[in-house]
């Protein structure tokens, strides 16, 4: 976990700059070093370029002029700053600022500002900033990371690193559907980390590469910009990179990430604190998939009402097609009129009605595209933006068709139908690709890169403005979620998780980012073994299902049918949600590493209970160690989920529960008075 201490800077060559636990050396030329005062093994020991320019495509090399240093008082509070000016051989000034603030220890903030001194104008290409060379340990892995980038593998947000290994990690589209995510890097031994990544109030094109070659004892990591509309700096003139950092850190990624959080909100983006709404329970009508019928939806309701569940969701397979959404005559004969009766029947039954939806898509030949063909987002050729899944095209976010005709299918979806939240979906939500459109904004290309956030601000925001309490969920299948879209969320989701290990490991993440925001595991039949309770209790996530009663769909290849056997377990999982509410609760992180600790572990305070649940997702182990405990304190163990008295343990600095873990192991400890 990062340290919370004041951060204090010293400048000088020999002796670098210090705030907190980090340490930073600088050679002549600002190359730098970069460690940690709690890592007995230096994290790194071979000068690297701090910030790197490219002009052509080839780097430019600075001489170090001057230093400086004095105090600021900015968005991210009170601190201090050292200037190091440098100059190229071609005449282009240098200033590389890095500040330390009082409110941020263990972090230093990073900016480079390039002016052509010079008399001819300069091609700039590129460059890079916060390189990092950082030595492997002596284990395997060498590393445990987070590396934020969204692609169509769908991969795991918490990756080791061993003998070989490359990630390039771009925040623009990967793929045709796939793009963006959380532009953070963090790299950890067992004793020490470092987290590097931008700050921007917006999402950039930049990308955060990490590489470990065979036989190398070191993995590199820097942020990288390559720009493709490449901008021509005229004498006189300057540029800037955006405001990034370095931060040191102990255990995993948690702690760092939460400082992340924190450092984000000094720049406007603030995740968003969910109401009581967004954690309850939900039950989602796609087991009957895209063909199903209001007569099987509705005829379900009387079975999720008497189980609990505070939510019904009608999914894909309401519209004519994506953009296109009016209503289609084969499943809703009647029109609006079928839709409002269903939705009036999810309130008779106490239930909240939440509606699946798509936006940003519109299907090739759609009424929608025949009325507002500039409304798409053009590539460099003029062909629009493809979304394979939907077999669609990209709208732009900042059309303004798009957006008042989007706008007013919220107003409809919510007002006129009545529905009490939103199922945003879709991978091709997270990111757009820059846009070349004449009828756009030809001349900045990567507007809607920037601005794509403002667009679900718009849907959350008039939503809102209508039901203060709707439910806005996000859920970009697959990627690693746009930080600069959460905002514009108070419901999270594991978005088709490829594993029990991915509802897990991403609730960890997201919710280190956005500690209150809901998150939601999504339908328990994603899970391995498609009953994975334990998982969505121990991370504390809002629990949901597709069950189908009394019968599957006939057009539905599997089977989601609610058997008698599916009942019990489920009905021990709300019974358990409802009394503990664990997704409510402070999921502290720290007290185990995910990546180095074994078994995978997590840790929940709720009610000044602590409830720990630990995953054996390799060999059994035949006992457990307690972390975080009050030394002296004595506790009552209960095994919550089988709902056993494991008897009761006294807290000291090493406290072990002797109770072996085959599969998994949920307990709540309770003080003894």
């Amino acid at each position: 976990m990062l340290t919370a201490v004041v951060s204090t800077i010293v400048m000088s060559c020999s002796s670098g700059l210090k705030s907190g636990d980090l340490v930073l050396k600088l050679d002549d030329n600002a190359a730098f070093i970069v460690g940690s005062s709690k890592s007995a093994t230096p994290l790194s020991d071979v000068f690297t370029s701090i910030n790197a320019l490219k002009v052509d495509g080839k780097s430019v090399d600075f001489k170090t002029t001057g230093t400086s240093s004095f105090a600021v008082n900015d968005e991210f509070g009170k601190g201090k700053r050292v200037v190091v000016s440098g100059v190229s051989a071609d005449g282009i000034e240098r200033e590389l600022l890095l500040t330390t603030y009082d409110e941020f220890p263990s972090t230093i903030i990073v900016k480079a500002k390039y002016t052509n001194a010079g008399e001819e104008s300069i091609n700039v290409t590129g460059w890079d900033i916060c390189s990092l060379k950082l030595n492997a340990a002596d284990a395997d892995p060498f590393f445990w990371s987070f590396q934020g980038q969204s692609t169509e593998g769908r991969d795991n947000w918490l990756i080791p690193i061993n003998e070989q290994f490359y990630q390039k990690n771009y925040m623009g589209m990967n793929n045709s559907d796939y793009g963006g995510g959380i532009p953070v890097v963090a790299l950890w031994r067992r004793d020490a980390g470092v987290m590097i990544g931008h700050l921007s109030s917006t999402p950039q094109l930049v990308s955060l590469p990490v590489c470990k070659n065979v036989g190398e004892s070191f993995v590199t990591a820097c942020i990288e910009k390559e720009y493709d509309e490449v901008p021509v700096l005229q004498k006189g003139e300057t540029l800037e990179t955006y405001d990034c950092f370095v931060s040191v850190f102990e255990g995993d990624c948690f702690g760092a990430l939460r400082n992340y959080s924190h450092l984000l909100e000094k720049v406007g983006v603030v995740m968003p604190e969910s109401e009581p709404e967004a954690f309850e329970t939900a039950w989602c009508a796609w087991g009957y998939e895209r063909k199903f019928t209001i007569d099987e939806i509705i005829g379900t309701l009387p079975k999720v009402k008497e189980l609990g569940f505070k939510w019904a969701t009608l999914d894909d397979g309401f519209q004519i097609a994506e953009g296109d959404w009016d209503l289609t005559s084969e499943r809703f004969p009647n029109g609006d009129a079928d839709m409002k009766y269903m939705v009036d029947k999810f309130h008779e039954y106490g239930l909240k009605a939440e509606l699946w939806w798509a936006p940003l898509a519109a299907d090739p030949g759609t009424e929608f595209l025949k009325k507002y063909p500039e409304s798409v987002i053009l590539d460099k050729d003029g062909k629009p933006q493809h979304i394979s899944w939907w077999n669609s095209w990209y709208l732009s976010p900042v059309d303004a068709d798009v957006i008042r005709e989007q706008g007013d299918l919220v107003k409809k979806f919510i007002e006129y139908y009545g529905f009490d939240g939103l199922k945003l979906d879709g991978q091709h939500m997270n990111a757009v690709a820059p846009d070349y459109s004449p009828a756009h904004h030809p001349e900045d290309p990567e507007k809607d890169v920037r601005e794509l956030p403002t667009f679900f601000k718009m849907i959350y925001d008039t939503a809102r403005g209508i039901k203060p309490h709707s439910v806005i969920q996000y859920c970009p299948c697959g990627d690693c979620f746009s930080v600069y879209n959460m905002q514009y969320t108070n419901k999270t989701v594991s978005s088709d998780p490829e594993s029990s290990y991915q509802i897990r490991t991403k609730g960890y993440i997201l919710r280190a980012i956005a500690p209150k925001t809901a998150y939601y595991g999504d339908h328990i039949e994603l899970s391995d073994g498609e009953n994975d309770y334990p998982t969505q209790l121990g991370i504390g996530a809002v629990l949901g299902t597709k069950f189908t009663w009394p019968k599957d769909n006939p057009y539905v290849k599997h089977s989601y049918l609610l058997t008698p056997e599916r009942e019990e377990l489920l009905k021990n999982a709300l019974a358990i949600y409802e009394e503990k509410q664990l997704s409510r609760g402070e999921l502290i992180g720290g007290l185990y590493d995910l990546g180095f600790d074994y078994p995978e572990t997590y840790v929940i305070k709720q009610n000044d209970n602590m409830y720990y649940a630990f995953y054996a997702t390799k060999d059994p182990v035949q006992s457990v160690e307690l972390r975080g405990l009050e030394p002296g304190q004595t506790y009552k163990v209960t095994d919550y989920y089988n709902h056993i008295d494991l008897g009761t343990v006294k807290a000291s600095k090493n406290t072990v529960l002797d109770v072996p873990v085959e599969k998994y192991l949920l307990i709540e400890l309770t003080k003894i008075n």
